[in-house]
Formats: structure tokens, sequence, C-alpha cells
């Protein structure tokens, strides 16, 4: 097929799925405890310089308490999947742990407005920019699950995301129709948090998904953190429920309340006031690093920093709030 239109943007990954195929064949898919803390499993899984994508869905069900520890352990140079990020992205940018990002979503905090600190460093030079939209990304995923270097689209022809993207237009063989080829994404590594988990990996999500199923099977290296174990027998009673397989997974980290101060559907609703705290403390450069110092250096680990703000009594309230919501849905 000859190219006849391709975007200025760089691709930051190799959208090659044999030389993919070459990592996956290496990857151990023994059914054994993948269960570790969470700072073992980004000590031992998550490296400068990779590319990292996050799972969720804006500030539902993202793993901040993986982002946090990221932080905590100055991880640098890495790429980032800027897919349907929210606060997650907050984290990271703040922390400076991404130098390159494919960006559909970002900077913006759904309805709370803008995180300053993070478009101050989009701003600032030092982070190179390619652009794509959700779908865009989300078919990028799919490419890489299914094993093909590219998939066709019709999206993002005749805008300037895709003068800045680094997608190309063919004339398809068999209609002579237009199409985008989006190439296939591989992230070295990925977070995403769920509902519940085994030790071996197996996955349960409850609610909305996005693309994280696809960001499970195209990704080099994952790892899980869970609002609970289960037990594997419990996995084995209702197979159907199981979203990701165990043999995707690399590490388990049983993590409570990990989306916090996010939220995650029929667990916690998220919490708007801290979230505000967030971003009034972003408006000034000395009064944010306090605030970073405070709650994520200067905290051991997640445990602490929900503690630190508010603790159990805080949870219970979010917890009560996102049921209430839910039953007044469910009633109309």
């Amino acid at each position: 097929m000859d190219v006849l239109e391709q975007g200025a943007g760089e691709l930051f990954t190799d959208p090659d799925p044999d030389r993919a195929r070459e990592f996956f064949h290496s990857k151990s898919r023994k059914m054994i405890s993948k269960l570790m803390p969470l700072k073992e499993a980004i000590e031992r899984f998550v490296r400068d310089g990779e590319y990292l994508a996050i799972g969720g869905f804006g500030a539902n069900r993202a793993p901040i308490a993986a982002c946090h520890e990221i932080v905590r352990q100055g991880r640098r140079n890495m790429g980032f999947a800027g897919h349907t990020s929210t606060h997650d992205f907050q984290i990271l940018a703040a922390g400076e742990v991404f130098d390159r990002c494919d960006v559909a979503y970002i900077i913006g905090l759904e309805a709370r407005g803008l995180s300053p600190v993070a478009r101050r460093y989009m701003q600032s030079g030092r982070v190179r920019v390619t652009e794509w939209s959700n779908y865009s990304l989300a078919a990028r995923l799919k490419a890489a699950t299914m094993g093909v270097p590219f998939v066709p689209t019709r999206t993002i022809m005749g805008t300037d995301t895709f003068t800045h993207s680094a997608a190309k237009i063919v004339e398809c063989p068999f209609t002579g129709t237009k199409v985008v080829l989006q190439p296939a994404l591989y992230p070295d590594v990925s977070i995403i948090h769920v509902h519940e988990a085994d030790i071996y990996g197996n996955c349960r999500i409850r609610g909305i998904m996005i693309a994280d199923d696809d960001l499970a099977r195209a990704s080099k290296k994952l790892i899980i953190t869970c609002e609970r174990l289960v037990p594997n027998d419990e996995i084995r009673r209702d197979p159907t429920a199981t979203r990701i397989p165990y043999f995707l997974v690399d590490a388990v980290c049983e993590t409570p309340y990990g989306a916090y101060p996010g939220n995650m559907a029929y667990e916690y609703f998220s919490d708007e006031e801290h979230l505000r705290e967030w971003l009034a403390a972003e408006e000034d450069a000395e009064t944010f690093k306090a605030f970073m110092q405070k709650n994520i250096y200067g905290c051991r680990d997640h445990y602490e920093y929900v503690a630190l703000n508010g603790g159990l009594p805080k949870m219970i309230e979010l917890r009560r709030k996102e049921l209430m919501i839910h039953k007044e849905v469910a009633n109309g």
C-alpha cells in the first residue's frame, strides 16, 4: 500500500508484532504465586527509560497507589500513554517521571479543572509529544492484542490531531477508500487496579473497562493492584467473571483503597475535597513542594497516605457515598 499522508509525530514504541512475540515467548506462564508488596513490584518491574501505561478511566479505578510509589522511587525518562489519564497524570507529571508522551487526554481532571503543575511540565519543552485521540490509543492497543503491526480506522483524518500523530493514511486495497493506520502499542510495563484478584493474577473488574482488557494483553509486563485478594477456589467458582487471566500478570499487590483519592466503582467515591486540595496547592511552587513532601515523599506507603487524609473514617464515608449513588441510580 502506498502511504498518501503521514503525521509528523514521533513513534515512541516499536509496533513490530514479531519482535514483541519474542518477548512474550520468553515470559513465564506458570501458575505460581505472584503476590508481593507494591514497593517490591515497582522496584522489580518499572525501570527508567521504559514505556509506561496506566489502567482505569479518568479518576475511576486508576492505580494511584502505584503512581505514588513510582514517584517515591524516583523513576525518570519514561514514556507514557496519556490515554484517559487524569489524577494519575497529575501525579506522574509532578514527579517528572516521563519525558515523552502519547497524548489523548491529559492535564484535565474532568469537571474538576486543569492541573497547573502538569500543564507547566508539558509546556516546559522537556517532554516530547505525539498526539492521538482516545480511540486511536485504544485501537493501537487492539492492534497489539491482535498481534498485527497496525489496525485501519476512519478516525482523525482531516484533523490537527492526525497532523501531530505518527499515523499514516493509505488507500484501502479492497475499496479504494482512505483509511488511517494506527500502529500497534506494546507498553513495556502497565499497571491496572482491579476489584479482586487471586495470588496467581486472575482478576475481576466491576464497572467500566474501556481498554484495560486489551492493555493487559498488549503489555510486556503487568502489575496488578487489587482491593482484595480472593481464594483461587472463588475464581474457579465463576470463571467467566475473570477479566484478566493469570498468565498475563507479573505481580499481584493487595492494595486496599489503591485508587484513592479517585473512585472505585461499587467500593468508594472520589475524595473531591482532597482533589481540590491538590489543585489549590499546585498554584504555588513552594506550597506544592511541601504538599508533595507531606503526601508522597514523606509517606512510607499508600496506607500512611490514606491515614494522613482521613484514614478509615474517611473511607467509610466515601464508601457510603458510593453505595448511596448506586442506590439512587437503581431507583431512577
